[in-house]
C-alpha cells in the first residue's frame, strides 16, 4: 500500500494554487505548483491562494486529510499590507464582521481576529507587479479566520475602505511560514495538526 504524503510550502507570488490546467492556452501563460516539486501523483492543495496572494499552502495526496482540514476551523492567520493607513474604527469593524459579496449574495464574515501590525513584518521582497510604491501611505495588519470564503481577506479590507496591496498567509494551525523562502516545499507530519 502506497503511503501518503503530505507537503507545505512557500507559494509565490504569480502562481495559481494548482498543479496544472487543462487550458493549454492558460499553460503557457500561467505558472503552476508544478514549477517548485515534483509533488507524487494525487496531490493536491488543500485550500487556496489567488494568484496574486503569497504564503503558506498545504498539499496532500490524501483527500481525507483534505476534507478534515477544510471542515476542522483551523485558523488561519494572514498578514495584509493596506492601501492606506487604517483606524481603530475599521479594525473593529473587521473584528466584528463586515458583509462582502460570495456568490452573488452578501455574507457577514465571522468574528475574527485583527490587529495593526506596529512592526513591519519580515518578509521577502514583494513581486514588482504589485507595483506596493504607486499607492497611499500604507499600514500592515494580522487578521486570523476561521473560516475561508473565496477572497475573502481582500473582500473584508476593501468593505472597510482600505483595500489590500500585498497578502500574505503567515500560518495555518500551529503551522507558521517561519523563514521558509517562495517556492521552498517540506515534508509535512499531519499528527502535528491533530489529525490521525
Amino acid at each position: 500500500m502506497i503511503k501518503d504524503r503530505h507537503f507545505y510550502l512557500y507559494k509565490p507570488c504569480g502562481m495559481l494554487s494548482q498543479l496544472s490546467s487543462g487550458n493549454t492556452r492558460q499553460r503557457s501563460k500561467k505558472r503552476f505548483l508544478t514549477e517548485l516539486f515534483d509533488f507524487p501523483p494525487g496531490s493536491m492543495p488543500i485550500g487556496r491562494l489567488d494568484e496574486k496572494s503569497e504564503g503558506l499552502l498545504l498539499m496532500t495526496t490524501d483527500g481525507k486529510f483534505s476534507d478534515w482540514v477544510n471542515r476542522s476551523g483551523l485558523e488561519k492567520e494572514y498578514y495584509a499590507q493596506l492601501d492606506g493607513v487604517i483606524d481603530k474604527t475599521a479594525i473593529e469593524q473587521l473584528q466584528n464582521g463586515v458583509e462582502i459579496g460570495f456568490e452573488g449574495k452578501r455574507y457577514k464574515t465571522q468574528p475574527c481576529q485583527a490587529h495593526l501590525l506596529e512592526k513591519l513584518p519580515s518578509l521577502p521582497p514583494a513581486d514588482p507587479r504589485l507595483r506596493i510604491g504607486h499607492h497611499r501611505p500604507g499600514s500592515w495588519i494580522s487578521i486570523t479566520i476561521s473560516e475561508g470564503k473565496f477572497r475573502q481577506i481582500r473582500k473584508m479590507t476593501a468593505a472597510v475602505g482600505f483595500p489590500t496591496l500585498r497578502l500574505v498567509r503567515m500560518r495555518i494551525g500551529p503551522f507558521w511560514l517561519d523563514d521558509l523562502q517562495p517556492g521552498q516545499v517540506l515534508s509535512l507530519d499531519p499528527e502535528i495538526l491533530g489529525y490521525r
